[in-house]
């Protein structure tokens, strides 16, 4: 009788939790709410889900290099010998790591071209700062959103470009073989 009668507190604590974030979340209140669909959650599920919602919307915004203290400051790229790029990018994606920011699909660019992403768009760039371990900044180092030629050139498989031709009606840019083989951290989606 005891355990039934301890995990009852436990479900009353994580409605009253789940009524409270509702309550948080009210003014903020979008479309994503609506996707919590409470048939098929759990409630502990469901409390994440909101608790990450509400981390979302009070996060600061800064850019990137300000999340480190010291500022993550960088040389110029044009102040930087090609023989010390591949050190600095092992280096700097490390410390992107840190803050949970992840560069995917970076194979394509030369060592030059991915040190100078970093430097000019990644570190100034303005960004919800969410102090969770288990959510990560994807940085699409492929532009898959503006301009997908580079995805579909080198990333895409078979199906997915053969998905992309049929919905777009675009042509498709010829499949080329990844010119740098990274390793650098990775994180789930």
């Amino acid at each position: 009788m005891l355990p039934h009668h301890q995990s009852r507190p436990d479900a009353v604590e994580l409605l009253l939790r789940n009524a409270q974030l509702r309550d948080e979340l009210e003014p903020l209140y979008d479309e994503s709410i609506g996707c919590v669909d409470v048939n098929r959650m759990t409630t502990h599920s469901e409390n994440e889900f909101l608790q990450s919602m509400l981390e979302w919307e009070r996060a600061p915004m800064a850019p990137i290099c300000e999340w480190f203290e010291p500022r993550l400051a960088l040389p110029s790229p044009e102040g930087v010998g090609v023989d010390e790029l591949p050190a600095l990018i092992t280096e700097v994606t490390t410390k992107l790591f840190e803050k949970n920011i992840v560069l995917d699909f970076t194979d394509h660019l030369s060592d030059r071209q991915l040190y100078t992403l970093i430097y000019r768009d990644i570190l100034p760039s303005f960004e919800k700062k969410i102090d969770r371990r288990d959510s990560y900044l994807h940085w699409d180092c492929a532009n898959t959103d503006g301009d997908p030629e580079s995805w579909l050139r080198y990333y895409a498989n078979d199906a997915e470009r053969e998905m992309w031709e049929h919905e777009t009606g675009g042509e498709l840019p010829a499949k080329q073989e990844l010119m740098h083989r990274r390793r650098l951290p990775v994180a789930p989606l």
